[in-house]
């Protein structure tokens, strides 16, 4: 039989950041204990910040007989002159029952031992109780707390419990709170406990009661507010997604406000203000004519006909923070940039302090810059941009807001007279920062970037802190996938393997650090290259030659590779190149393949030296149209291999005609060596 069944763990206000990072496992730890108890079924999970709820429109009154079978030894093992041995009697044993009870049965081909019981489905109402705790206490929301006598922890504390199936209240208790037909509703409204006829009365209780249950319809009236007051003053309302996730898990009834504060404030710079009034408020900041005014959404839970005392509330709780912020700004300014006390900051023990890096990195950026001369990049602004980059570190507005680190960087810079590229290359230096962050936008910029990472992945690898696993504190593979994708957006010649030897003097000599960090490159170039058929990178990258890091040629290589890989032409190819890789297995590819044509003897193998001939010798506009030539001799392989024995009694004629296979699939090992790849 199928019944609606309503849970409702009722609790204290739960914060908004590990609820949502937790909220794409609740559904599926519900689902693992439903399947875990032969209770699978559909159902909807609903939240807001005082209650958790799982909704089953139907669900099973019980779980369903089952069929437990055992089986046991061979019956000429388990019966002897027909008296049951000892192994016969501890299976009878096992399955709780005389030996006269066992029956037999056939088991891989053999005659063995075996009993069959049917357990009875148990009653979902006897069981719902336990369900419900090894769900609750399968949330991971980081911290917790205990509260009362409570020896278990949760990450507020329960304060009512509401399971009805049908229409019968199920029995239950958790951390010391039983269930009972009852919840609240917005305090607001009514502020003592509901009592809850019916599971649809529940559903009505909460409307009537200002309590929006569903998360989309709480955001959906929020968004709808925004754009009524977009249209009614003329604005545009910044949506970050992030915070617009948060304020929907923190309200049961949202009410969007305008408020504004004082227009002096409007001198800060707009990423102040913003990450003020984000992270520390959770406003919205409004714009007009693309620029940030000195305005504010707030969006309330509260419940009045009047909302101008908590519009006021909330503009009285910004201008201390707004006032705190411009007081650094104009300290900050007074006392310029400057990288004194940095000597002081310990960057990592055995790399010194950030003082010593800033030189490091210094080094770093005089490597790079040779590689781009002909890019027209200004040295001295190169240099500044890097001595002036960690300046902002010891700002009070950094101390404040450290995730805006290099923008006061940018600001304070062009405030105090410094050039537009150094400023922007100083704002610039962490990029990229995540999977679609935007890149550096200027080639100084980029060198800026890119020396800054390199100095952490060449230090820490040369310490012997390496990443393993998910742990990665100082983000060494993201930096790697960024110094990756720099270069290859400014073309910046860089080969990993040459730049770590040049550097290798100002920094500890870790065993094997080079051969480690070229590993790891080669490990992370797939994250680079998101969408590419990572065998394909393999092919490229991971051949028996010595390493050899370019990335530049690396990048072509793998997009070339990639573009002929899903084309028809190298799907028919590859078996017959494999075929020839097979041959080739005990030969060094990097090695030069001389063919002696007076030992070519059939028509077919100097048929094909002469077409590999001309496709060797021809220059190719692309490494496409190269590999295009190249995998297009495969109606000529499939001829010689038709008509000529490779593996001639002959050893001069054998070692000849692998010659001329491996000059063809020499020049395809340049490019990637394709035996690797998988389709």
């Amino acid at each position: 039989m199928l019944k609606p069944l309503l849970i409702e763990i009722g609790v204290e206000e739960l914060p908004a950041v590990p609820l949502l990072k937790e909220l794409g496992e609740i559904k599926k730890k519900w689902f693992s204990v439903l399947e875990k108890n032969a209770l699978a079924g559909e159902f909807e999970f609903y939240f807001t910040p005082r209650r958790l709820v799982l909704w089953h429109r139907e669900f099973k009154t019980s779980q369903e007989d089952r069929v437990e079978e055992f089986y046991g030894a061979p019956v000429d093992i388990a019966i002897k002159d027909g008296v049951p041995t000892p192994a016969a009697l501890g299976f009878a044993k096992k399955c709780g029952v005389d030996f006269d009870q066992i029956s037999r049965a056939e088991k891989g081909g053999k005659e063995v031992l075996y009993y069959s019981k049917t357990i009875s489905g148990r009653q979902s109402a006897e069981i719902l109780g336990e369900m419900i705790e090894q769900w609750i206490k399968s949330l991971n929301f980081g911290k917790s707390m205990r509260w009362g006598s409570n020896t278990e922890s949760f990450i507020r504390p329960i304060r009512w419990i509401n399971v009805t199936l049908g229409e019968e209240l199920v029995d239950m208790e958790l951390f010391g709170v039983r269930s009972a037909s009852e919840t609240y509703v917005h305090r607001i409204s009514h502020f003592e406990a509901k009592q809850v006829e019916s599971i649809h009365h529940y559903f009505d209780l909460l409307k009537e009661g200002s309590v929006i249950l569903y998360p989309e319809e709480r955001r959906e009236k929020i968004l709808n507010a925004f754009a009524t007051l977009e249209k009614e003053h003329g604005i545009v309302i910044e949506v970050d997604e992030n915070l617009l996730d948060e304020v929907v898990a923190i309200t049961e009834y949202p009410t969007p406000l305008l408020g504004n504060f004082d227009e002096a404030f409007l001198e800060l710079p707009p990423e102040v203000i913003i990450t003020s009034m984000k992270e520390h408020q959770r406003y919205f900041p409004v714009f007009k004519e693309g620029k940030l005014i000195n305005a504010f959404v707030v969006v309330s839970n509260a419940l009045t006909e009047d909302f101008s005392k908590v519009v006021e509330g909330n503009q009285r709780v910004l201008r201390p923070r707004l006032s705190d912020a411009l007081f650094f700004y104009r300290n900050d300014l007074k006392k310029g940039l400057s990288t004194a006390g940095l000597e002081k900051v310990v960057f990592m023990n055995g790399l010194g302090t950030l003082a010593e890096k800033i030189e490091r990195e210094k080094t770093v950026a005089e490597s790079l810059y040779s590689l781009v001369r002909e890019k027209n990049v200004d040295k001295s602004a190169l240099l500044r941009a890097m001595e002036l980059a960690k300046a902002d570190l010891m700002s009070e507005m950094v101390y404040e807001f450290t995730e805006l680190q290099g923008l006061m960087g940018y600001y304070y810079a062009l405030a105090l007279g410094e050039s537009e590229e150094v400023a922007v290359a100083i704002k610039e230096q962490y990029l990229p920062n995540g999977e679609e962050s935007a890149l550096p936008s200027t080639v100084l910029s980029a060198i800026v970037a890119m020396a800054m990472k390199l100095d952490t992945l060449i230090g820490m690898f040369s310490i012997g802190e390496i990443p393993t696993g998910s742990r990665d504190p100082f983000a060494l593979r993201r930096a790697v996938n960024g110094i990756i994708k720099i270069a290859v957006a400014h073309q910046i010649p860089l080969n990993f393997s040459t730049i770590i030897d040049q550097l290798s003097a100002i920094y500890p000599q870790g065993k094997e650090y080079k051969k480690n960090i070229e590993t790891f490159i080669i490990e992370r170039l797939a994250g680079a290259y998101t969408g590419v058929n990572s065998s394909i990178i393999q092919a490229v990258v991971a051949k028996d030659t010595s390493v050899e890091l370019d990335i530049l040629d690396i990048d072509r290589k793998i997009r070339a590779v990639n573009a002929i890989a899903s084309s028809e032409a190298f799907v028919e190819a590859f078996s017959t190149f494999k075929r020839v890789s097979n041959i080739l297995k005990d030969e060094a590819m990097d090695k030069a393949f001389s063919v002696d044509e007076g030992l070519l003897e059939n028509e077919a193998e100097r048929d094909l030296y002469a077409a590999a001939s001309s496709v060797i010798s021809t220059t190719f506009a692309t490494l496409e149209e190269r590999l295009d030539a190249l995998f297009a001799l495969k109606g000529a392989l499939d001829t010689f291999f038709d008509n000529v024995m490779v593996n001639a009694e002959d050893l001069a004629v054998r070692a000849n005609r692998k010659a001329l296979v491996g000059m063809i699939y020499a020049e395809i090992y340049s490019i990637a060596d394709i035996k690797n790849i998988t389709l």
